[in-house]
């Protein structure tokens, strides 16, 4: 799979993948270990891929469903300002992305940016990559389908029931604060000419309910991993993993559509999984850097500093979130930096709560998205890179 996919990967994850082989290699010589040992070195990560790879099936259930274009009628919702559209769209982009992921972004940007169009350029820019951006990455915040959450609680070993109530409330707490701001700081800004006064009247009962399934569907979700990892005991990942499946599918029965989720899922299923290979060789690359280094000199000196103010946890949780702000700035993806400070995140969890070593871990790795957004948003024009660009430069 390493092989395979290296030549597919993007330049980006060819230099992260050699970095983590080259640094491994050296701890690995160094620990006298048979080269028979190897491929158990490259693992370790498998279930992450594993999970990777069945996150499309849900997605096309939701599209088969047609929630995705129900959902964005509540962006062609009349409205006399900026300042009553912007938690609107933040809590459109926010439901989709539960269960779409990056897709939802892209949706909602899209259709943002043609009601939007006759507004100034810069204002319409910045509108749309901070309502819909935002929106995102409180989704991605606590949902079972994010892989970067999946990440933080593969490193630190706790409960998804333990650390669910922690990320919704600060979701909650930080949709409210923004969607305040939001109301505020673009109430001054209309658009009377705009396309959002042309479109057609909206069925809000019809919306309503397309609403209220999209949420019990998201709960019964939940519930049912919950459910089953306590009750089987099951590894978080594992169980998310192999639910998806049958749920999307059983989901598909009831809302009768299981002819176009098969069309849609089997389609999206295969390209998306041909498309994997920066995951494969970051994922697999990582797997042997960290395997390598465990107990050895190298990993050593990578945990002195943070021993040496492991008693102040605060500036500890300060210290990571800094970490990876600033790698992302140089483009190493997140899960990258979740590999690399894994060996200190093994020794802190002897002396601190994993808990909130957990929390701290998914805030600080998807709020890096974010960042690389409203960056994207300073430095280019959104008119001519288009909101699937955008999109895909912050995932």
């Amino acid at each position: 799979m390493l092989l395979v996919s290296f030549f597919g990967a993007s330049r980006l994850f060819k230099i992260l993948g050699c970095a983590f082989l080259a640094v491994g290699a050296i701890a690995y010589l160094t620990s006298g270990q048979s080269i028979l040992a190897i491929p158990a070195f490259l693992t370790s990560n498998m279930s992450l891929l594993t999970l990777l790879a069945m996150l499309p099936w849900m997605n096309s259930v939701v599209r088969s469903g047609r929630f995705d274009r129900s959902l964005n009628n509540l962006l062609n919702v009349n409205a006399s300002d900026l300042g009553k559209l912007y938690p609107r769209s933040s809590i459109t982009t926010l439901t989709l992305a539960s269960f779409l992921n990056l897709s939802a972004a892209t949706i909602s940007q899209d259709v943002l940016k043609n009601n939007l169009s006759s507004l100034d350029k810069r204002l319409r820019n910045s509108f749309i990559t901070t309502a819909t951006l935002r929106g995102f990455t409180l989704a991605l915040l606590w949902s079972p389908l994010e892989i970067l959450l999946a990440v933080s609680i593969f490193t630190t070993g706790v409960d998804y029931v333990s650390l669910l109530p922690w990320l919704l409330l600060i979701a909650g707490i930080t949709f409210i604060l923004d969607s305040i701001w939001g109301r505020y700081h673009y109430k001054s800004y209309s658009y009377g000419d705009s396309k959002l006064l042309k479109q057609s009247p909206i069925d809000r009962k019809k919306l309503t309910k397309k609403i209220i399934h999209l949420l019990v569907a998201l709960v019964l979700f939940l519930t049912l991993v919950i459910f089953l990892g306590n009750q089987f005991n099951l590894d978080f990942i594992f169980t998310v993993t192999i639910l998806i499946f049958p749920f999307a599918l059983l989901w598909s029965f009831l809302i009768k559509r299981s002819r176009s989720f098969w069309a849609i899922g089997w389609n999206t299923w295969k390209m998306k999984t041909n498309t994997m290979q920066n995951f494969v060789v970051l994922f697999l690359s990582l797997s042997f850097f960290e395997v390598s280094i465990s107990g050895t000199a190298f990993l050593d000196f990578i945990q002195q500093p943070v021993i040496a103010v492991s008693e102040y946890p605060l500036l500890v949780f300060i210290l990571i979130q800094v970490i990876f702000i600033f790698m992302s700035m140089f483009g190493v993806h997140p899960i990258a930096t979740i590999g690399i400070l894994g060996g200190v995140i093994a020794t802190l969890l002897e002396t601190m709560n994993p808990v909130s070593l957990a929390i701290v871990l998914a805030t600080s790795s998807v709020a890096t998205l974010t960042v690389g957004g409203l960056w994207f948003n300073r430095t280019a024009d959104l008119s001519k890179y288009g909101a699937k660009s955008i999109s895909y430069y912050t995932k």
